[in-house]
């Protein structure tokens, strides 16, 4: 159980793991813009062949290519933002995670970097925005799926760039997706899982935890559905003076310290996994840095 449960733990942290968060506005909604930014741009988008990109861009004798793309048949709309000087584009990425966290959000896509390929093509060619062509290394996308009560899909975007000036933006398209589309990579499967809920510790010998009520809430419901896993994964940053498996000691301590503190709150010992990552494993997120235990709802 314990190596299936972390085979699909790793599967849905590198390709397709929702971000934490709660229930907030209709999964319809426009993602709400991220407070240090102005709106500069809406073009409202209807299509039956809009281009979304699932994979990095590259550009051959004029054309553009990608190893995973889709012409979708889509409505809505994508908005051009500029963000303020006292704030940067690694914040409103992580606004715009944490927001499509709270939708239980599938990754479908991303890339940060050079690895996007060049920025010209995705300013130019792709979203039709010249004012987004800065540094191909100062640039970011996502493309994020998520599914509403009523079987309705939808697919947010998301791009951050900073041009030559020190100027930085932000498009984000939000786009409902005809039924019958097929959208790559976004399958029923990755539906069973949820999460990760991020929860980060403070402490040695007892621990401290730092999460809201409508977390620790949103745990116990789901752990009330039959057949339910919730996989606790602990992760901590190695001190200087450290060594790796004290660090990883560390992880396993927090981990199973929140084990408690959930069957206490009516999450049964016999429904969870402990999984311990320590420092060994790194994300890029803001969010997932440090100290934390990850809670991640696996479903039968």
């Amino acid at each position: 159980m314990l190596k299936l449960l972390f085979t699909r733990f790793l599967a849905a942290t590198f390709g397709a793991l929702a971000l934490p968060g709660l229930v907030m506005a209709a999964t319809g909604d426009s993602p709400e813009a991220f407070p240090q930014s102005t709106l500069e741009t809406t073009v409202n988008i209807e299509s039956s062949g809009h281009l979304v990109l699932f994979s990095a861009v590259r550009e051959v004798n004029n054309e553009i290519r990608s190893d995973s793309l889709a012409r979708l048949p889509v409505s809505g709309e994508g908005r051009l933002y500029q963000i303020a000087r006292d704030s940067n584009r690694e914040q409103a990425r992580a606004h715009y995670l944490r927001l499509l966290g709270k939708r239980n959000a599938q990754i479908l896509f991303e890339c940060s970097g050079v690895r996007c390929g060049r920025s010209n093509v995705w300013a130019n060619q792709i979203f039709n925005q010249a004012v987004l062509y800065g540094g191909d290394a100062t640039q970011d996308y996502l493309v994020a799926g998520t599914v509403s009560e009523d079987g309705t899909r939808w697919l947010t975007l998301v791009y951050t760039v900073t041009r030559g000036n020190l100027r930085e933006y932000a498009w984000v398209e939000h786009l409902r997706v005809a039924p019958g589309a097929s959208i790559p990579g976004f399958g029923n499967l990755a539906r069973r899982v949820e999460g990760p809920v991020i929860v980060p510790w403070q402490g040695g010998v007892t621990y401290r935890f730092n999460w809201q009520a409508g977390d620790r809430q949103r745990v116990t419901d789901l752990a009330r559905v039959e057949g339910t896993i919730i996989a606790l994964v602990g992760y901590s940053a190695l001190e200087a003076d450290e060594s790796f498996n004290d660090a990883m000691e560390r992880a396993r301590k927090a981990a199973e310290s929140l084990s408690e503190v959930l069957s206490k709150t009516g999450v049964p010992r016999d429904q969870q996994e402990i999984i311990v990552a320590g420092p060994a494993v790194v994300f890029s997120e803001p969010d997932r840095q440090g100290n934390r235990v990850e809670v991640v709802m696996i479903s039968r």
